[in-house]
């Protein structure tokens, strides 16, 4: 008897939806991001646990696995499938459950991602300074999975790369951003002393600055690398580096004001300008020749006169949203826009690929054979795309961002997403050959942990801006494999690569936190920015920033406190304090704060709310009545906060309920049947009155359950309750 060749066990993660669960099998249904649905068997021994944070201690929800099993709950199911009878049995060994009620996801609570990027900078912190002293000196580019330093592999002591440094200087400044902590914006200034200091270099004959590849630390001495030494981009000034130098300084900037980094800026903006700009037929030259700093050389060989995503889009996320944020300097302003025209003129491939373009030469005819690339695409990219010219289109509003936004959203998820165990690939073939039906990976399906990225603040501001809730889909269930799976709880921080099923990939260089590729630019950024979309713009909650101008920052004493590129009017600034005091002399619409004059820096926490105010709930306890006060519109991503309030009520064992909903504008189906589900919950000689219901929400109210007592305020309760 033959054995078929798909006869053996395996493996494997499922990323779904739950649609029902059968207690006499002890198994249950669960349907995947495209539709597809698995069953699924419960064994004797299967684990289950909550999505943690960074620093949270393990979430257990073993004892309670089966009544988390109801539908419509995102998880993941990691298991064993077994072929049997011809079909395939897939046995269940551990679960991972997004929050602990079916619409919950724990990264959506208000400080999940503050508290993020404050473990992630101290994991930073401590690996490249174990003395608590931040001297750059000691900075180390590679750094080993538990944060030690690693021997170089230049020379006998080591090297140390601009950007690098960069990077984590922009991930401490924005951490400093969103937890006001000390420590993080004194490494960030002491790392941006450091590269203008070491890595700068300015040119006052052509009026510019630029900054090299990096150093060589010998003792006391050190080597300066102009050029790069990687790669494909060996032996010339690519573009990507020069605008990565500017990240950490840039974001610094955005805190303090100090003048001579404004002045780096422009400095490496005149360079960008002057050198790297195609003044014939638009956009920017991805390499320049050391020398002689032409782009169009034959020292350059393949690089020659050549132009790619990172030359053209990398200038937006990496330093120029900030600049412009901190500045609003027109200069900037143009620059952002003449990329994100050129962006949506050049890089769409329709008629080839649903992946953009990503590499031109001179003339924008497209470059498919170029070192590793060749005719490939890096789907962090594409999302990238999609993430900054929704961006763009808050500062001027495009058709053509919007809609070439819009079609990457659309495409990616099929084509660059791993549909049954959630995440999102590498670099995969940008077409496909006769006969296939799968972009073939070009290396590996493993996950990277910047793509992730990516696809969350895509997915994140799509919605924002958009309000679809398939965008609102994806970016959880992009989160839900971000945080389940990269998040490293033995020795802190991210892990740069996973399986496709989840597991970390701990080989090579992948196995460090730090290296050419890796600091904690990206994941910081992904704090930040989460933060600042999922609260603003998703379930409408506050946010609170920190600044420390000096003396000398900020032109006529102004400070722009926009937390990102965001729908104008969606935001406003509601409350400044300076040191402890509150100051009132401020722009709520334009987000400008007047600082007083000061011969020393100024400690300045911010609070930015949506302009239109999300839901609020306030308990309050009289003679044993249980009253809620409730304003806003209450929405589905508000019912966790109505379920905590309502459950408080319910423990104070109260003789009524009250609802007070006057200022309650919008209220969803969601929220209605939560009111429901606790109305249950009370005794039977307890009403739940609602109070100020307008005719919607009471209509709503009365069609599904006429038990609940309406009155149209406080005064007609009485004669409302039978």
């Amino acid at each position: 008897m033959s054995v078929p060749p798909n006869h053996f066990t395996f493996s494997d993660l499922i990323a779904g939806y739950v649609t029902r669960f059968d207690e006499e099998e002890s198994a249950f249904g669960l349907r995947t991001t495209d539709g597809r649905e698995f069953r699924l068997h419960l064994t004797g021994n299967a684990s289950a646990c909550f999505i943690r944070n960074l620093g949270d201690r393990y979430q257990d929800a073993s004892p309670n696995l089966r009544d988390l099993l109801v539908p419509e709950r995102f998880l993941f199911a990691y298991g064993i499938s077994y072929p049997e009878a011809g079909d395939a049995r897939f046995e269940v060994k551990q679960l991972v459950f997004a929050g602990r009620h079916r619409d919950e996801y724990v990264f959506e609570e208000p400080s999940w991602w503050v508290n993020q990027s404050r473990a992630v900078a101290d994991f930073y912190l401590t690996a490249q300074f174990p003395d608590g002293k931040y001297d750059y000196a000691n900075y180390r580019s590679r750094i080993a999975l538990d944060g030690t330093h690693l021997p170089g592999s230049h020379g006998p002591d080591y090297r140390q790369e601009t950007d690098t440094i960069s990077r984590m200087v922009y991930g401490l400044a924005s951490a400093f951003l969103l937890t006001g902590e000390d420590r993080f914006l004194e490494a960030a200034e002491r790392g941006t002393e450091y590269l203008r200091e070491h890595m700068r270099v300015v040119d006052g004959e052509r009026k510019v600055v630029y900054w090299y590849h990096g150093i060589d630390v010998h003792g006391d001495h050190e080597r300066k690398i102009l050029a790069s030494e990687f790669g494909d981009d060996y032996d010339a000034i690519p573009m990507y580096e020069q605008i990565y130098a500017l990240a950490g300084p840039t974001q610094t900037y955005r805190v303090t004001g100090d003048p001579r980094i404004l002045s780096d800026i422009k400095g490496t903006y005149a360079l960008f300008q002057r050198y790297f700009r195609d003044e014939r037929q638009g956009g920017y030259f991805s390499h320049l020749d050391p020398v002689t700093f032409d782009p169009r050389s034959d020292a350059l060989a393949h690089n020659r006169a050549r132009k790619n995503w990172n030359s053209v889009g990398d200038h937006a996320p990496a330093y120029l949203i900030n600049a412009l944020l901190a500045t609003d300097l027109p200069e900037f302003e143009e620059l952002l826009l003449a990329t994100g025209d050129t962006i949506a003129r050049r890089f769409s491939d329709d008629q080839r690929s649903p992946f953009v373009q990503e590499r031109f030469h001179e003339d924008w005819s497209a470059d498919r054979h170029w070192g590793w690339q060749q005719d490939n695409a890096v789907c962090g990219h594409n999302l990238k795309i999609a993430w900054n010219l929704m961006r763009m289109h808050s500062r001027r509003a495009s058709p053509a961002y919007e809609a070439l936004a819009r079609k990457i959203g659309a495409k990616m998820p099929a084509v660059a997403s791993d549909r049954q165990r959630g995440g999102w690939y590498d670099v995969v073939a940008r077409t496909l050959e006769p006969g296939q039906e799968w972009h073939r990976f070009v290396w590996h399906d493993r996950k990277a942990w910047w793509q992730q990225e990516q696809a969350i603040l895509a997915y994140l501001i799509l919605h924002g801006v958009l309000g679809e809730p398939e965008y609102l889909r994806l970016a959880r269930e992009s989160a839900a494999y971000y945080n389940a799976f990269f998040l490293d709880h033995t020795d802190g921080g991210v892990y740069y690569n996973v399986l496709a099923n989840g597991i970390p990939y701990l080989v090579d260089d992948e196995r460090l936190k730090g290296s050419h590729s890796m600091s904690c630019y990206h994941t910081i950024e992904l704090c930040y920015l989460a933060a600042v979309y999922t609260n603003l713009l998703i379930t409408k909650e506050p946010l609170d920033l920190h600044f420390r101008p000096r003396p000398d920052s900020f032109p006529d004493r102004v400070l722009r406190v926009a937390p990102d590129l965001l729908p104008r009017g969606s935001i406003r600034l509601t409350d400044v304090w300076i040191g402890d005091r509150e100051h009132g002399d401020f722009d709520p619409e334009a987000l400008t704060v007047r600082l007083p004059k000061s011969s020393t820096d100024l400690r300045v926490r911010v609070r930015v709310a949506p302009a239109i105010p999300g839901f609020e709930v306030r308990l309050e306890q009289d003679d044993g009545t249980a009253r809620l006060r409730c304003r806003g519109e209450l929405g589905a991503l508000q019912v966790k906060k109505l379920r905590a309030a309502l459950e408080q009520a319910v423990a104070l064992n109260p003789a009524r309920v009250i609802m007070q909903v006057a200022e309650v504008a919008t209220m969803s189906r969601e929220a209605l049947n939560e009111t429901l589900l606790v109305r249950g919950k009370l005794g039977v000689d307890t009403d739940l009155v609602v109070v100020g219901a307008n005719p919607t929400i009471a209509r709503a109210f009365r069609d599904a359950d006429r038990a609940v007592v309406l009155a149209a305020d406080e005064s007609a309760i009485k004669s409302a309750v039978r």
